[in-house]
Parts: C-alpha cells; structure tokens; sequence
C-alpha cells in the first residue's frame, strides 16, 4: 500500500497566493455594501417619513380639511398635527396646504428645531432614536441628528443627519457630516442627500 503525503510546499504556497488575491479583490467589495448599507437605510427611513407626511395630509383630506382658528389641523393616529396653511397675504406659490408642521400653532415660518424632533418621533410608527443635542451624539445611543432649520419662509426645512454616516475621530462626531433626508414641510416634499 502507497502511503498518503501532506500537501507539498509549492502546493501550499500556490493556496496562499490564491486565497491572497481574492482576498484583495473582495475586500473593496466588502467596504463597498457596508455603505451602500447605510444608503438604503437612510432611503428607507425618508421613505417611511414621506409615507407618514402624505398619511397625515390624506386623513386631513377625509376629515374634510378640519381647522382650529386659521391653522389647518388633523389627528393623525392619535396626536394633534397642526399643518401647512397657505398665507393668501402672500400669494405663496410654493406653498401647498395640509402638511404636518408642528403640535404647537406654528405656520411654517415660525418653525422650531423642537417641531422637526417631534414630527420623526411622532409621524414614525416605529419612531428612530434622535437628539438635536451635539454632545450626545457621540454616545452611541442616537441614530438621527436633527439640524436646525435651513432657510426661511416657504423653504424651511427640517434636516435629519444619519449619525452612522457622519465623520468621528474618537469619541468626536461632526454630526452634520454624514448623509441625510430634509423634509419641506410648505411643500410635503421628503429629499435624500448623500456625502460624497
């Protein structure tokens, strides 16, 4: 009977050189999904937002357009929406009335940073965890960061910073770095921008 031998060196050497260049070209692949996983998340979570920003908008609509004084108001599952409300002193054509803006009696233009908080915690059904407060946003316990409003008017926007895109060193997060969704509460309109 021949007995069986191991694998030779050339053999084994020949494995390593294999097992190495596949190694260098999945590995870019493998960082590649990683992103591409935080893109579609951050699509998701807009998608579920504009979603919600649309429900409550039609069950104001099916409720036939209730007001409370001359802000257009609606119950949406159960909390209080005071949304969008055309200012016919401007002729605003870039409004569109009936769209989530705040639980307090707040037009467009006086919107808060606290109003964009509380539209993702309560428009959401499963509600992400968000802070507007930038020494938290390091601690890990926090998905979203909300910015303060970006421009004025009928252009107001809530921004919504995804935190496992955005740049750190350490402990340090730039919060406003990463990829993020912005909602135009005026418009209805739900936006995705990513970092390059």
């Amino acid at each position: 009977m021949k007995k069986q031998g191991g694998f030779s060196l050339v053999e084994l050497v020949i494995v390593i050189i294999v097992v190495g260049l596949l190694a260098v070209v999945a590995l870019p692949r493998f960082l590649n999904v990683t992103d591409e996983a935080k893109k579609a998340q951050i699509e998701g979570v807009a998608g579920s937002y504009a979603t919600a920003v649309l429900s409550a908008r039609a069950q104001w609509e099916a409720y036939g357009r209730p007001q409370d004084g001359s802000h257009n108001k609606v119950n949406y599952d159960g909390t209080e929406f005071y949304l969008s409300t055309i200012d016919n002193s401007t002729n605003s054509f870039l409004s569109r009335e009936g769209y989530p803006v705040s639980k307090a009696t707040r037009n467009v233009s006086n919107m808060k940073v606290d109003d964009c908080e509380v539209l993702i915690k309560e428009l959401l059904q499963n509600p992400l965890q968000v802070t507007r407060d930038t020494g938290a946003v390091g601690n890990g316990n926090y998905q979203y960061f909300v910015d303060e409003l970006k421009g004025s008017g009928d252009d107001t926007e809530c921004r919504y910073y995804q935190l496992s895109s955005s740049d750190s060193k350490g402990n340090t997060v730039n919060p406003t770095s990463g990829h993020f969704f912005s909602y135009k509460p005026a418009l209805g309109q739900v936006t995705v921008t990513f970092k390059s």
